[in-house]
């Protein structure tokens, strides 16, 4: 699979579990991934699913995707951007950048997670 393939598959997984599964998010994670969340930084598949559980009920809709390659072969970076609807609330613009890393072939963990709400828009 081309990265934009990977990306593409990634991204889309990622978002439907976010929606509805967020213990399902915990095996894309291990104990050295890191999460940024509005400047909240976090370490830790459990430590990430929890702060995402206090986040309560939400609802992406992914606007754009970029990816590309990083300087580790077994790595690539994708940013996301698009809307997040929290507790059926109106929507939010937010962006959000992952960093994978090849655990083996075809096979990906996020080592690192930045989330951020973009207000004003």
């Amino acid at each position: 699979m081309s990265a934009d393939e990977v990306a593409k598959a990634f991204t889309q997984h990622y978002y439907q579990m976010k929606d509805t599964n967020v213990d399902g998010l915990a095996g894309l994670y291990q104990d050295s991934s890191m999460l940024t969340f509005e400047s909240n930084q976090v370490q830790g598949g459990a430590a990430i699913v929890a702060k995402y559980k206090s986040v309560g009920p939400v609802q992406h809709t992914v606007k754009s995707m970029d990816v590309q390659p990083s300087n580790n072969p077994n790595a690539m970076l994708i940013f996301v951007t698009g809307t997040i609807k929290i507790g059926g609330d109106n929507p939010l613009h937010f962006c959000e950048m992952f960093q994978l890393c090849s655990t083996g072939p075809g096979q990906y963990y996020v080592h690192n997670d930045i989330f951020r709400l973009n207000y004003g828009l």
